[in-house]
């Protein structure tokens, strides 16, 4: 955002958008590309990256790629587990009437398993938000279960879980409605089974939901029902190859259900006459499915890569991707029906054998987008130096309603300093009344004084508070700004900035710029920096 001026932001949101929501479709390269961009589908930028420096962009596909339907596809996860809790792990059948509000829940939060809570949290890792199943704790509860502790909790696995990705907001929402159902109803969870063992059991129901398929099968019936169609990922894929790049998938998804989700999305429509179901394979150079992520990004663990056959799905065996014959097939017929494809596909693997197979010479060549701040995002840019994008989809939203706002803004900051300065006052007049020179007539006038001082101090405090209230609730009803907690940013915030070296609100944003765009981040400033910096501007 450097250099934009007032008016030029302005211009920006006020763009008018396509039928889709989105601004046409444009990409760069196309006559009507390389224009304005609008704040909600901008990229940010943490750390610089020189694009002509990338020789091949990655893909995670599912809420990457693949942009699932909340009010569809969350809904079917959560009746799924629902489903599986009462008939596989004995919960009473009263939880097949609830139902699940997917708005709820909000990246970032953290689960405390020991006592019910659900908890947002600042960069300091300082708990600022807190209920326990959906009832708010009081300031007064949240510092003495969190605040009064000699050593500081790390709030990290086994005793908290981290919600993180999109598609665990509705695990959390059931651990909610847990809690509160243990607490209203005793001795009717299975085994009176504690906080945490509640949580436990909604993760084995979650787990069971993928073991037997019963999600993906779903989708994969009517993928338009649960997955959003985007019309600007074949040309993004087509520009960065265009660019010289090589572009790569990897996934968790097997196969057969990437095949399906992929195809929805890259290939080609039934109005095109086409009826290949392998036509998207053509944008990628390779595509790994079953990768086991984050392990996968290990290089020295140990994993088997077999190449897949798409039509059967057959596994082959490879020796670090190079097929390796079978009982009655030479090594040069395999070898060459190899070489005729375009894009091989491959299960299994670690980022060793993917390194190889594209020729990669250095890790920080490779620009990986996907969703996922520990799966995708932290291992590959910790553990192996990649260049990351992370996929925000509550971004888009988000940087709009700050500047709708920035007049609300403005005015809690004069509020905020309004506070400051009367309480400043307040201090000295009590310093004043200590002074053994202070005569009786003089101190009656500062009583008064003092008296004036309190009341407006109370008056401007609960200003202050009703409105920062208010501007909370514009952003989410109970959880307030995803990338803030407070004044503070937030522990997502914090995780986005430490890992993502660029963040965005939809992966088809990257063909709004240009495949050889140089991101430089904006200037990082103090807070000794702020007030001169402002006078500046």
């Amino acid at each position: 955002m450097d250099g934009i001026g007032v008016d030029t932001r302005a211009a920006l949101i006020e763009k008018k958008t396509g039928a889709n929501g989105d601004q046409g479709s444009f990409i760069w390269s196309s006559p009507e590309g390389g224009s304005d961009i609008a704040i909600g589908k901008q990229i940010f930028c943490n750390r610089s990256l020189n694009m002509k420096n990338i020789v091949a962009v990655g893909f995670d596909m599912d809420y990457t790629l693949a942009q699932y339907k909340p009010e569809t596809f969350e809904s079917l996860a959560y009746e799924g587990t629902v489903r599986k809790l009462v008939y596989n792990l004995g919960y009473p059948s009263k939880l097949l009437e609830w139902s699940f509000d997917w708005s709820y829940m909000v990246r970032g939060l953290v689960l405390d398993k020991k006592r019910g809570n659900i908890l947002k949290m600042d960069r300091h890792k300082y708990v600022k938000v807190a209920y326990h199943g959906f009832r708010e704790l009081s300031k007064e509860d949240k510092v003495a279960t969190y605040g009064n502790t000699l050593l500081r909790d790390s709030f990290d696995e086994p005793d908290y879980a981290l919600i993180d990705t999109l598609f665990s907001l509705a695990e959390a929402y059931l651990f909610a409605q847990l809690v509160d159902f243990k607490d209203k109803n005793p001795g009717k969870v299975p085994g009176d089974a504690d906080y945490s063992r509640m949580y436990k059991d909604v993760r084995a129901a979650v787990d069971l939901c993928h073991r037997d398929g019963t999600l993906k099968q779903m989708v994969a019936k009517d993928p338009k029902r649960y997955i959003n169609e985007d019309t600007s990922i074949v040309p993004m894929l087509k520009m960065l190859r265009e660019s010289g790049r090589a572009t790569f998938l990897v996934t968790n998804s097997l196969w057969d259900y990437t095949n399906i989700v992929m195809n929805f999305l890259c290939g080609p429509k039934p109005s095109a006459g086409s009826s290949s179901r392998f036509d998207w394979l053509q944008y990628f150079d390779i595509v790994i499915t079953g990768s086991a992520k984050p392990g996968f990004f290990h290089d020295e663990i140990r994993a088997n890569l077999f190449e897949v056959e798409p039509e059967s799905g057959m596994l082959i065996n490879t020796d670090n991707g190079t097929p390796m014959a079978q009982v009655g097939c030479t090594s040069s017929e395999l070898l060459l029906k190899s070489l005729k494809e375009g894009c091989r596909i491959f299960q299994g693997g670690n980022v060793g054998h993917l390194h190889k197979l594209l020729s990669i010479e250095s890790s920080s060549q490779v620009l990986y987008v996907g969703d996922h701040i520990y799966g995708d995002i932290l291992r590959s840019k910790k553990v192996l130096g990649w260049r990351t994008m992370l996929v925000v989809p509550e971004l888009e939203r988000e940087v709009e309603l700050l500047w709708e706002l920035k007049d609300t803004r403005k005015q809690l900051q004069l509020l905020r300093n309004q506070r400051d300065h009367i309480e400043d006052e307040i201090h000295h007049l009590k310093w004043s009344l200590k002074s053994k020179d202070t005569d009786d007539a003089n101190k009656e006038k500062m009583f008064s004084e003092l008296d004036k001082l309190q009341s407006q101090s109370e008056e401007v405090r609960l200003s202050h508070q009703q409105a920062q209230q208010e501007c909370h609730q514009k952003f989410h009803k109970v959880w307030g700004q995803l990338m803030k907690t407070g004044y503070q940013n937030s522990r997502f915030a914090h995780q986005v900035e430490r890992f993502a070296c660029l963040y965005t609100s939809q992966v088809t944003n990257l063909s709004l710029y240009s495949p050889d765009k140089y991101y430089r981040p904006s200037e990082d400033f103090m807070p000794h920096e702020f007030d001169i910096f402002s006078i500046l501007r």
